[in-house]
This record gives structure tokens, sequence and C-alpha cells, in this order.
């Protein structure tokens, strides 16, 4: 949900002192967008309606989130001694409470912004039920990881667990609930002696049931400025194949192996699902989205498909080189739908009159 770029502090202060903190917080800042919007539906024939449509978004956003934390704390309080080590249906109560509070923001924002999923999967998605799975994803433009999510809960009835960014504990909701699936918080920056890919991989051993371990291996939403500075930074540290690859591949950032590979290793028996996405990533500024509203016959259009664990590379080098394909045929797919959004049909023939 939100995020800053400062380090949040320890979980007992976040849970001690903040996560209270926020029910306050949140209910006067609920009230404050609610002024917001009524003041903005007064003003409705200006500006298309885009603060009206930004304060009801953030009160009910605003809302879910305080409900995952009450939610939360209601859950931990009424479980049962005797039933603390019952890990899947523990796992499974904060995965249905994600899934409200997912299906709340996410269903609220087709009427209010116009944001709409078009699906392609493939035919035999039946099997990959009853196992767990490793989803992979590209990462790019407004509410793509939001919109994944809520696929893995509400379509795919999978519990996520997610490999983000550290910054985003500063999210009571999103802080309590995340870290009881489990999922793996990273900061932005490692320093010396931090093992990133062995957490991801203790998350990766206890996978089970319906669990999906999603992981954005290009660590930021794709834009063309971040997409530059990749290739500037591989050049100047003398990898001129990866700056080419790179180069090669303008719609999506070169991934990051790391995460991907500590999870094969973990666990070599997961099957992999590969997402590609496109509609929406070519918003890459906050001016762009607020220009953008609504975002009527804009849907951002979801592809995946999946390798089966059996078909896997067996070593590092394999399996890097397997990951570096997959982003090539995402690039690929990107740039084909891009070009059909914004090819323009071809005058109709005349027909001759009848003679």
């Amino acid at each position: 949900m939100a995020a800053t770029g400062l380090k949040p502090p320890p979980r007992l202060i976040r849970r001690a002192i903040i996560d209270p903190l926020w029910i306050p917080i949140a209910v006067a800042l609920m009230v404050m967008f609610a002024l917001v919007a009524a003041l903005a539906a007064l003003a409705w024939p200006l500006k298309r309606r885009r603060a009206l449509r930004l304060a009801l978004f953030a009160l009910l956003y605003i809302f879910a989130d305080v409900s995952l934390v009450v939610a939360a704390a209601v859950l931990w309080l009424s479980r049962p001694a005797t039933a603390r080590q019952d890990q899947e249906r523990w796992k499974s109560s904060n995965a249905n409470l994600l899934r409200w509070a997912f299906s709340l923001i996410m269903s609220s924002a087709g009427p209010l912004f116009g944001f709409t999923v078009e699906l392609e999967e493939p035919p035999d998605t039946e099997l990959l039920q009853d196992r767990s799975v490793m989803v992979i994803a590209r990462h790019g433009g407004p509410g793509d990881s939001f919109a994944l999510v809520n696929l893995l809960l509400r379509r795919y009835h999978r519990r996520p667990c997610i490999v983000l960014k550290e910054s985003l504990q500063w999210d009571p909701g999103l802080d309590i609930v995340v870290n009881r699936l489990p999922s793996c918080f990273l900061p932005s920056r490692s320093g010396a002696g931090d093992d990133l890919p062995g957490r991801i991989a203790a998350v990766a051993r206890h996978l089970s049931g319906s669990d999906a371990m999603l992981i954005f291996p290009e660590g930021g939403n794709w834009t063309p400025h971040r997409h530059r500075r990749v290739i500037a930074r591989l050049r100047r540290r003398g990898h001129v194949q990866a700056a080419a690859d790179a180069a090669d591949n303008p719609h999506v950032l070169p991934p990051r192996p790391g995460g991907v590979l500590a999870c094969l290793d973990a666990r070599p028996d997961l099957d992999v699902v590969v997402v590609a996405h496109t509609g929406l990533d070519e918003l890459v500024s906050p001016a762009e989205v607020w220009k953008a509203l609504p975002l009527s016959g804009r849907p951002m259009i979801i592809r995946w498909w999946h390798q089966p664990a059996g078909d896997m590379p067996a070593d590092a080098e394999q399996r890097q080189q397997w990951l570096q394909i997959q982003w090539t045929i995402i690039d690929s797919w990107i740039d084909a739908r891009r070009m059909r959004q914004h090819e323009v049909p071809a005058p109709k023939d005349i027909a001759e009159p009848v003679r």
C-alpha cells in the first residue's frame, strides 16, 4: 500500500506504538478525505472529477488498511492457544483478510478510475492446482502489483508470499498481514553481511498448500529513465553484453537473478509462472496518471505462462539464461501489444456506385 524511503522501525515499536496510533489517525484522515470529496463533488464539472475520484479512493484505501489492523488484532486475540501450531489455518485466515481488503480496493478502482484488467491465460490452468508455485512478474505502471496480488487471491485462490520493499512496512495493515503469510521484506540498499537471497530462500522452503511466491525480478517499476540508467551503469561496470541485452529489450528492466535462483535452489520442485503485462506501463509519473484519469478504454492486459519444475534447467547458469529469455519474450510481447494498441485503422474502401 503506501511506502516511504525511510527505513521502518523495529517490529516491536511498530506493533506497540505505530499500529495503535494508526487507528485514530486513519479515522481523522477518512473524515478529511470525505470533506474533500464533498467539496470536489460541488465542482464536479471541472477537471473530469479527478479530485473527487482520488479523494474517494483514498478514503476507501485507508478504511481497508485500518480494517486490516483491527481484524488482524481480533484474529490474534481469538486464536486458540491449542491452534498456535496450525500454520496452514493461520495463513489461510490472514490470506482471507488480505483478500477482502484487496477486493475492496480493486473493485473501487474500476468505477473511480476506469481501471480494468484483461486476462490472457493458458487453457491448462488446472495443472497448477493444489501445489505451491513461484510467480515471477514484470513490474511497471500504476497498480500492477495490486492487480497481480488480487488475481492470486481472488481468481486463483492462492496465498501470496511476496518479496517486496522493506519500506512498505510503514503501511500498518500490509505490514501485519503480509508478514503473517509470510513474506520477505528487503531493504532498498543492502549492506555488508546481508544475505538477501538466503532470506528469500528461507521463505521458499516453507511454501505449502496453495502458497504462491511472488517475485518482481526487476527490483522496481520500469520507466524509460530507469531503463537508460541501468544501461549506463552496466556499461560503466564493463558489462558490455549485459548492457547490449538491456538495450535490445527497451520495455523491461534486466531481471536480477538472485532471488529467483535462491528460490529454485531451495525448492527445485516448484513450477514457475511467468507474468507479462502492459497497457498502463507508459504512465510513468504521477502527472501522467493524473492527466490520463479516468483510464477508460485503457485496460491492463495480463498474460502468463508456466514452466513445469521438471522442465527447468538444472544448473544456475542455465537458469539465469532461462530467466533472461523469459524477459526477452515479455519485451517482444509488450512491443507487439503496443503496436497493435497504437496502430491507426486503415480507411475503408469506398464502394463504387452501381450503375
